[in-house]
């Protein structure tokens, strides 16, 4: 499935696409971000969808009235079966209760050159929220599916996730969820790594990739990943 598709920039990418996206624009009702940037393995919630080889990706983003969002997102994949490529459609709002802000959003993905009758798209819907305590930012997500990747009926991800910002360019963090699907692929997983901004445009990434399911096959097993990212 591959939203946030994580892997790559969790830091970077959440300060880029996130606190950048809501700022409010007194100029114009709409803000457009675009981003391009590469890996040497495309992990999403702790599974490879490379086949454990690079991935290539970009997108566009778009604030709407400082609390709304869409965007657009492309990558290279390798399920084994033909299918190349994954686009993901996304919208949303970002609203502020407090000290906390909301994201209510539903996310399309999308499978090129998949095999006739894979079922390989699917909707995914998604409740998230975080807040600062001190420096550091916690948060929490849940996502829901009435059917899921390969047409395999309900699932629901949740998680929780911090970042620590140690020094003015590197900040810390991680992650831990848990993928339900119906059937017998339910599994754990969590990230921990690094991102360092080289500047306002290009950022880095190193993370540690685990699940406790390595039985499911190779692309569950533990990696580390590093991945590059330019947002302008």
């Amino acid at each position: 499935m591959k939203l946030f598709k994580t892997t790559l920039l969790a830091a970077v990418a959440s300060v880029a696409m996130g606190g950048a996206a809501f700022a409010q624009d007194d100029a114009s009702p709409f803000d457009f971000s675009f981003n391009i940037g590469a890996n040497t393995d495309y992990v999403f919630r702790g599974v490879s969808q490379t086949d454990e080889n690079y991935s290539i990706f970009a997108g566009v983003d778009t604030t709407l009235w400082g609390i709304g969002y869409a965007g657009a997102w492309v990558s290279n994949v390798d399920f084994g079966n033909g299918t190349d490529g994954e686009f993901d459609l996304y919208a949303g709002v970002k609203p502020v209760v407090g000290p906390v802000t909301l994201d209510v959003g539903v996310v399309y993905y999308g499978y090129m050159n998949q095999p006739d009758g894979s079922n390989e798209d699917y909707v995914e819907y998604k409740l998230a929220g975080s807040g600062a305590v001190g420096p550091a930012t916690i948060g929490a997500a849940f996502y829901y599916s009435d059917d899921f990747f390969g047409g395999t009926g309900e699932a629901t991800y949740y998680e929780v996730n911090g970042s620590f910002p140690v020094a003015e360019k590197v900040t810390i963090s991680g992650a831990v969820g848990h993928q339900k699907v119906v059937g017998p692929f339910d599994y754990t997983t969590w990230n921990l790594g690094a991102g360092f901004a080289l500047n306002d445009t290009v950022g880095f990434d190193l993370r540690y990739h685990d699940t406790d399911e390595h039985g499911f096959g190779d692309i569950y097993d533990s990696r580390v990943v590093l991945g590059v990212k330019a947002v302008f």
